[in-house]
């Protein structure tokens, strides 16, 4: 099913005219030189083709014959390799003299016979020449190793862009495709992706672009060793696809991937190489589409703009108005496809796959954005993924939180199911708690997470163990015991601060955070002893905030049982951090909470010590 949407994709964008995409047989290529030839065959010149816009020449990207796949053999490419291939010197392979050979080899036997003028050229010159000649002008040092191509001298196409080369080039894929390496013949079958009866593609081409992966490419669908095979088949016939499909697919997925500051059908999450793509009626609706899915999937946290216009669609979908209300270019129906691909050694693995229409897409999104909503809002929009992904890597002091450091196949599922409306990983649940206890920082971003997870899970009737809702905001009437705790522990923390001030080191989050959403009957009783204390000064020093956090504390206890629980599932762990985020939010003056201390850009601690002012300024 992927292929053939990618085979399909392939076939439209290619009747369109899609730049970049290259027809059966041939793919965009780096190609540095051309060397200009004579009718007779000889050397007139040697044009520079690399792009020099930038501060350093790069090469410039040529749609030329499909290259070979090399692994320690030598083959040669159709009218363009590079120079050890093609001229017979290079500063790296020690072999040149036999790669230069090969080159000769295929194009006298290819091109026996022509007529064009400029294929007859090619063949004078590869008779003519020999590697000594490179050390002579037009030849630099700097040429070497660089991927060269043919033009006639007074024309301006290449020599594999003329059709007779064309023609040429169509009749070996067609041996190719009759071919096995070692000379036996390679069988015809229905093609799994077309279904149509071909030669299968025994090898399929490099697919590149995928973070992780190896830079020379690397596979989807790959047989290298005999255990994989059965029934005596080799390579691609244990999977039959044929030579024209498995170009197709790999030529997309090369355009989908490419590193380009224009592509926006590519974004990073994770390990994950996630590409995107949408059948539309036209090319506008299909480019709209996939901008507006991009924009809701991955929100700029640069262009404010843009950040309001996402809010402002997810809070239609979220109200079933169409998406033609958003834009009349879009349309509920039109058809999206998303692929998320990771590096698996010499493969690549499919992370998720998911299709569905941009209406069933876009609603899934703002569902997302719902379980995820906290108040007060550590955010302007709904962070991506990849984000939501960073709130459960460890945070080391003066150290930002690393992607790589994120477990993969945590955030294959987490993607999985904000797109198809599942539950979320609940491994994603235990391994933010788990995050909160070990390094203390119970951001906005963590405490979303939580609620998201639990939200979500209330909604799908998935593990519903209490009746009660996951509050957004803080909910002084709730009666869940690990949230209440949660609360309790924040108040019992701001008492700490405010009586001690300056001269604490270390909070009772620091020290006891992890025991306390856990096993709380341990560590409950001994902090509200302590609490006693830290009332006592605050009584004869700031005696109005001593009288408001001793009513914060009877409000929340009076709502507990008589005794404290000897533990707490993870779920009401979870509930715990939530009702620890509200309180201690609670502090803050009321309003938008976005760039207030607290948000998932700056430190708990910076978020006590302000709340500790705000409080003292509010009750002086």
């Amino acid at each position: 099913m992927i292929l053939q949407a990618l085979n399909t994709y392939y076939q439209r964008l290619l009747a369109r005219g899609e730049e970049g995409l290259s027809p059966f047989g041939y793919s965009p290529e780096k190609i540095s030189y051309a060397i200009l030839l004579a009718s007779d065959g000889s050397v007139m010149d040697v044009h520079d083709v690399r792009d020099t816009s930038g501060k350093k020449p790069l090469p410039r990207a040529m749609n030329v014959p499909q290259p070979e796949k090399r692994t320690v053999g030598i083959k040669s490419n159709f009218l363009w390799d590079k120079t050890s291939y093609v001229l017979g010197a290079s500063a790296t392979s020690k072999r040149a003299e036999k790669e230069h050979d090969a080159f000769k080899r295929l194009h006298q036997e290819s091109l026996a016979g022509t007529d064009d003028a400029g294929l007859k050229a090619l063949l004078a010159f590869l008779a003519a020449w020999t590697p000594e000649r490179f050390a002579s002008a037009p030849f630099k040092e700097e040429m070497l190793d660089a991927n060269m191509v043919f033009r006639l001298d007074g024309e301006t196409t290449y020599l594999h862009e003329r059709p007779a080369a064309q023609t040429v080039r169509a009749r070996l894929l067609a041996g190719e495709g009759d071919e096995e390496e070692g000379g036996a013949a390679t069988s015809a079958t229905n093609c799994l992706v077309t279904g149509e009866h071909m030669p299968v593609a025994r090898l399929h081409p490099a697919i590149k672009g995928v973070n992780g992966a190896q830079s020379s490419g690397a596979s989807i669908v790959s047989f290298n060793l005999e255990s994989f095979g059965s029934y005596g088949k080799s390579q691609g016939e244990n999977a039959p696809v044929s030579e024209q499909a498995a170009f197709a697919y790999t030529t997309v997925l090369n355009h989908l991937l490419r590193r380009s500051e224009h592509n926006r059908q590519r974004i990073q999450i994770g390990d994950a190489s996630v590409v995107f793509w949408a059948e539309a009626a036209d090319a506008q609706e299909a480019e709209q589409a996939e901008w507006t899915f991009a924009s809701m999937l991955n929100p700029s946290v640069d262009d404010p703009q843009e950040e309001e216009r996402v809010r402002t669609a997810l809070d239609k979908v979220a109200k079933g108005r169409p998406l033609s209300e958003i834009d009349p270019k879009l349309q509920d129906g039109t058809r999206m496809f998303v692929l998320g691909l990771a590096p698996n050694a010499s493969r690549i693995s499919i992370r998720f796959w998911q299709q569905g229409t941009l209406g069933e897409l876009a609603q899934r999104l703002a569902e997302h954005e719902q379980d995820m909503r906290i108040e007060p809002r550590p955010w302007k929009t709904a962070p991506a993924a990849r984000r939501l992904a960073l709130a459960t890597v460890p945070n080391r002091e003066g150290a930002m939180p690393k992607m790589d450091d994120a477990f993969n196949n945590l955030v294959g599922e987490f993607m999985r199911a904000i797109l198809s409306g599942r539950p979320y990983p609940r491994s994603l649940l235990a391994n933010t708690i788990m995050r909160i206890r070990t390094d203390g920082n119970l951001s906005g971003l963590r405490a979303a997470l939580c609620k998201g997870i639990l939200a979500r899970e209330q909604r799908l009737g998935i593990h519903k163990i209490q009746n009660e809702e996951v509050p957004v905001s803080l909910d002084k009437q709730s009666t869940s015991p690990g949230y209440r705790l949660g609360r309790l522990f924040a108040v019992l923390e701001a008492a700490q601060r405010s009586a001690l001030g300056g001269q604490v080191n270390a909070t009772i989050r620091d020290r006891y955070y992890g025991a306390a959403s856990a096993t709380p009957a341990s560590v409950f009783p001994v902090l509200l002893r302590n609490t006693q204390n830290h009332l006592g000064k605050l009584r004869r020093e700031k005696p109005g905030i001593a009288v408001n956090l001793e009513k914060d504390i009877r409000e929340i206890v009076d709502g507990l049982s008589d005794q404290f629980p000897r533990s707490l599932r993870i779920e009401d762990q979870g509930r715990f951090a939530i009702g620890y985020y509200h309180q201690s939010q609670s502090r803050f003056t009321k309003g938008d909470a976005v760039g207030a201390p607290g948000n998932d850009n700056n430190s708990d601690t910076d978020n006590d010590s302000n709340a500790d002012n705000n409080t003292e300024g509010a009750n002086a």
